[in-house]
């Protein structure tokens, strides 16, 4: 299980229920009575954006012959709902978007189909609107254990003119069982989410507004104070979310904002955590500062970005040396940064020497933005050369002998920063900054990239996109994200093909000429990426082909 998203509602008929949820499955979805329904049936208004294909789902999981949909169902009895507990009508299929590049496939439905997973969301479900509720009742608050999962959980309430208190409580949960990994998410989790708390309520707040214009409930109740308030309401315990929200497309939006942070989730996952570096962490000598420096108030990085590069990271309470890597090509010249990004894009060690400490942090902030979080690994600054396995990131002091086989290798670029004489200044086009007036730099590697040599695709186009003056730094930063979230879907998609499925060498060639990756450079650049994927995505996929319910589904 990646995660689970669901929607969860406080019903006061019924207490928790849970509305609506949104699953990952990485194996095909079992064809059995689907086949039996007419071509086209299966899967209706397709609809196409961005790669990811989203259909209303068919029968999916069918019930065996001769038993009821309800019967087999792990969810509530249909006597047990009323209107606020249901949010998709009988009959309904669900919905289901198609990651074509990927083969994952995000399933919407009231309820998960598995009845362990039903026993898990239940139990967040009932704890996110019970127990377990920030100060306020509205808010995100993080609980779980390793045996029924970790949960991130929002609470929030909808405005209901026919509610107690004018308002009904609900909560949006996600479940997931790496607790680190849900941890290291929260920033990005509490703004999605916000954001669809947000919209649910802006629309459920012009309907109570309407409603109320058009028939005031508080005059109303006040003359009838005495009368018991559920007999008052007919036993009608509540309206649906459509309703509250006058949306009929509610469940669709709902679960493409729920398949899309599936996506990113499963995206940034594969960038985080793939390297075992608990020896190395052991093992890791604390950064020695330059002479001249001991006095300097430096402070440790925040968690998520230490955790993700595997040291500690140290980062000065100071403006950035280096602005961007526009900036950092400014000042090095142009063939020096192409050598450097082609030797961090590789996996090769880069290692910059320099008296100046916060100069090498910066340097490595704005290089590291060219990989994946889960290929970055940095020891900021060491009084002694450090082996590559352990770092492709690492600061030197400069009176730090590097061995002779390192300086002639060439899966190692050196950057060493001297002290310039006044004619020797950088060029004037850079941009202002006096810090980098007084040195200069010299990069020199055991293996030169030619200037005619094509390089990995990837760095050409980060070069185009560095050299056109129309693009903003900030365009030139969402391009970077983009060029690896388009690469690291290709590194899925050869991870797959080769570990999982054991493809032969002549179909992983024929993969990557269809993938635009069969030059030699963007061969290697696809290996180093590879290692940058999570240990808890690989045996995820390797757990899934050899289950036995991934096999049945295949056949």
């Amino acid at each position: 299980m990646n995660a689970i998203v669901a929607l969860c509602h406080f019903c006061e008929l019924h207490g928790p229920r849970t509305l609506f949820c949104t699953e990952v499955l990485h194996a095909p979805l079992p064809q059995g009575d689907g086949n039996e329904d007419s071509p086209g049936q299966g899967e209706q208004a397709e609809e196409e954006e961005g790669g990811i294909q989203m259909s209303s789902r068919m029968r999916a999981h069918s019930p065996a012959e001769g038993a009821s949909v309800e019967s087999s169902s792990p969810g509530p009895k249909k006597s047990d709902m009323c209107e606020g507990c249901r949010s998709l009508a009988a009959g309904h299929p669900g919905y289901i978007s198609h990651d074509k590049e990927t083969s994952i496939k995000y399933v919407s439905h009231q309820h998960p189909s598995h009845p362990q997973l039903f026993s898990i969301v239940r139990q967040a479900c009932v704890r996110s609107l019970s127990c377990e509720v920030c100060p306020g009742r509205e808010g995100p608050i993080f609980f779980g254990d390793e045996q029924h999962g970790f949960v991130f959980s929002h609470t929030f309430f909808i405005k209901d003119s026919l509610a107690r208190g004018f308002q009904r409580w609900y909560s949006i949960i996600t479940i997931m069982m790496d607790r680190i990994y849900l941890i290291n998410s929260w920033p990005f989790l509490l703004g999605k989410v916000r954001g669809i708390i947000d919209e649910l309520q802006g629309k459920a707040l012009k309907v109570f507004e309407a409603e109320q214009f058009g028939c005031p409930q508080r005059a109303q109740r006040m003359n009838t104070a005495f009368t018991p308030f559920l007999h008052q309401r007919n036993g009608n315990a509540a309206r649906s979310l459509t309703s509250l929200t006058s949306d009929d497309n509610l469940w669709a939006c709902l679960h493409t904002s729920f398949a899309c942070s599936h996506d990113t989730l499963v995206d940034l996952e594969e960038e985080s955590e793939s390297w075992d570096n608990s020896e190395a962490e052991e093992e890791e000598k604390a950064p020695v500062l330059p002479e001249g420096t001991e006095g300097r108030e430096l402070t440790q990085g925040p968690a998520e970005s230490s955790s993700l590069s595997g040291c500690g990271s140290w980062q000065p309470r100071k403006l950035p040396v280096f602005k961007s890597l526009r900036h950092m090509r400014q000042v090095l010249g142009a063939p020096s940064f192409r050598m450097l990004a082609w030797h961090v894009l590789m996996g090769n060690q880069v290692i910059w020497k320099s008296g100046d400490v916060d100069l090498v942090q910066s340097a490595f902030e704005v290089l590291r933005t060219m990989l994946p979080v889960g290929c970055v690994r940095i020891i900021p600054y060491s009084s002694q050369y450090e082996e590559a396995y352990r770092c492709n990131f690492l600061g030197l002091s400069p009176h730090v002998q590097i061995p002779p086989h390192v300086l002639s290798s060439e899966f190692a670029v050196i950057v060493e920063v001297h002290t310039a004489a006044r004619s020797t200044l950088h060029p004037v086009g850079c941009e202002d900054d006096q810090s980098l007036s007084k040195y200069e730099f010299v990069v020199t590697s055991g293996s030169p990239v030619a200037a005619d040599r094509v390089g990995p695709t990837i760095l050409n186009k980060i070069e185009a996109a560095l050299t056109n003056q129309n693009l903003s730094v900030d365009v030139v930063d969402q391009c970077l994200v983009c060029l690896k979230e388009e690469w690291m879907n290709k590194v899925k998609v050869l991870f797959k093909f080769t570990k999982v499925d054991s493809r032969p060498k002549e179909d992983t060639q024929k993969l990557l000429s269809i993938l635009g990756a069969s030059e030699e450079d963007n061969v290697k650049l696809l290996k180093f990426w590879m290692t940058g994927l999570s240990k808890t995505y690989k045996s995820h996929l390797m757990s899934t082909v050899r289950s036995p319910t991934a096999s049945e589904s295949r056949n």
